[in-house]
């Protein structure tokens, strides 16, 4: 595996790291472009990239560090790039998986800093390892990426509301389109519940003119995967 088909590892950043708002860090925007890639193929990928107009990025992903990578804006070309390529659904269905496909990356970039992969976090019941999950995601997040998530708790559910949304943000649709990090929501709860598929939906967008973005997960898992 070449350096730029890596996902490569990295530790925290240092006090004083570069954080500019609206933009992903390098390492974040690794992370999501490698999901891409392993979802749409070599193809797909450059494809996507030379319609959202990032060419630059077909040479070499971004290096594993905390400086300044991807904006928002440019994410959000990605995402409409997918979409213009597949179709509308096919698109949004291809950036879930990607999503669910980010979860690895995440575990090798972050899951050691975090302590998701703690034996102590792995014996924990499944609704307080749930709990951490979700707020190690915001954690990540809003330390890392300058997005703001809230976490709710609900009789039926959790709730994930991104008060401002790197995924989406400067779009505009006629329906939630936050696929991202809905796909990785879902995979992160497959893996901390053993093998269980939570309904994860976004039910509120930014770009739908919604104040917020919010994703509701169900409090009971669907069914055990086989």
């Amino acid at each position: 595996m070449s350096e730029d088909h890596a996902p490569q590892t990295g530790n925290a950043p240092q006090t004083g790291a570069v954080h500019r708002a609206g933009t992903f860090p390098n390492k974040i925007s690794r992370i999501l472009l490698c999901a891409v890639r392993d979802v749409l193929g070599e193809g797909g990928f450059e494809a996507v990239l030379s319609t959202a107009r990032l060419p630059e990025l077909v040479v070499g992903l971004p290096p594993s560090d905390f400086e300044p990578g991807i904006t928002y804006t440019e994410i959000g070309r990605l995402f409409e790039a997918i979409e213009s390529i597949y179709g509308v659904s096919g698109g949004r269905r291809f950036v879930r998986q990607a999503g669910q496909a980010s979860f690895r990356y995440w575990m090798e970039g972050f899951g050691s800093i975090v302590g998701l992969v703690d034996v102590v976090f792995r014996i924990m019941p499944l609704k307080l390892r749930i709990r951490i999950a979700l707020e190690v995601v915001a954690e990540i997040l809003n330390r890392y990426s300058g997005q703001r998530l809230v976490l709710g708790e609900g009789s039926e559910g959790y709730f994930v509301v991104l008060e401002r949304c790197g995924f989406c943000e400067g779009r505009r649709a006629d329906a939630p389109i936050c696929a991202f990090p809905v796909g990785l929501l879902d995979e992160t709860l497959f893996w901390v519940s053993r093998g269980h598929r939570f309904s994860v939906q976004e039910t509120s967008c930014i770009a739908c003119g919604d104040p917020v973005c919010t994703i509701f997960i169900d409090r009971e898992p669907q069914a055990l995967s086989t």
